[in-house]
């Protein structure tokens, strides 16, 4: 990330050919900015909604990927 919210971004999809198709892993770190503050708001808030954040758009990807429609 170059700019945005957060101190920190890093967002990457790793792929891995499997017997049964293809294994997307996501990797996902972020720092929160505002020192301090920016640590309690990530602890109460951020963590969960980044995690929910990005399992429904996996969750999209593997049904575009996989020719479902959502």
């Amino acid at each position: 990330m170059t700019k945005g919210p957060f101190k920190y971004l890093r967002h990457q999809h790793h792929f891995e050919k499997t017997n049964s198709g293809t294994e997307m892993t996501a990797s996902f770190e972020f720092q929160s900015p505002l020192g301090i503050l920016g640590t309690v708001a990530y602890s109460d808030f951020l963590e969960r909604y980044m995690r929910k954040l990005l399992l429904t758009r996996n969750q999209f990807i593997k049904e575009k990927a996989e020719g479902h429609e959502s």
